[in-house]
């Protein structure tokens, strides 16, 4: 387990106001879609991202020179520079799934945020979710081929609420800006 946050200092062009209320549990994603799912986290204001093991997440991307944490800065600092921002996003990797979710996904997240698992079986609509009343939400986005029955109960046991997305299956890097996308949007109060 280790803390891939950049500390970044000082900048005059900065988003004031508030940060999305959005926590990212993500199953690690092939090193490609990563380097385009860490800018677009970024951007969209994410304030942490555990990057987690799975069963359909192949080991050897914990080996990727993308989880490098100079290399982590400067994808974050991409996305920051676009939505002209100075916070990155917490980053954290967790290779083992079962202990994180056990033992530390209560205290890395809090208890009181919605907790919310995009799966394809589901039937309730993101809208249906709650998310408008929601301070805070974490996301738990599967890896391509998505959770295992195993995974999905387990975070199911932890309080994620599955719900659809539709009957399309997304990859990762376009999962991820559409869900802080939707989520942004019905967190959003009413003009």
């Amino acid at each position: 387990a280790y803390d891939l946050t950049p500390r970044l200092v000082g900048s005059e062009m900065c988003i004031r106001g508030s940060r999305a209320g959005v926590d990212l549990l993500l199953a690690i994603p092939r090193p490609k879609a990563l380097k385009k799912v860490l800018p677009a986290v970024a951007s969209l204001g994410v304030d942490r991202v555990v990057l987690v093991n799975a069963a359909r997440v192949e080991k050897s991307y914990f080996d990727s020179k993308v989880l490098d944490g100079a290399f982590v800065r400067e994808l974050l600092i991409q996305g920051l520079e676009q939505a002209r921002d100075t916070r990155p996003p917490e980053v954290l990797v967790r290779e083992r799934f079962r202990p994180f979710v056990e033992d530390e996904l209560d205290a890395i997240f809090g208890t009181d945020a919605l907790r919310l698992l995009p799966h394809p079986p589901a039937r309730q609509p993101l809208q249906a979710a709650g998310v408008a009343e929601a301070r805070r939400v974490v996301l738990a986005i599967g890896p391509d081929g998505g959770w295992v029955p195993f995974e999905a109960e387990l975070l199911e046991a932890h309080g994620f609420q599955p719900f659809s997305l539709g009957p399309r299956i997304l990859r990762v890097e376009t999962a991820v800006p559409v869900l802080l996308g939707q989520v942004t949007l019905l967190k959003a109060p009413a003009p």
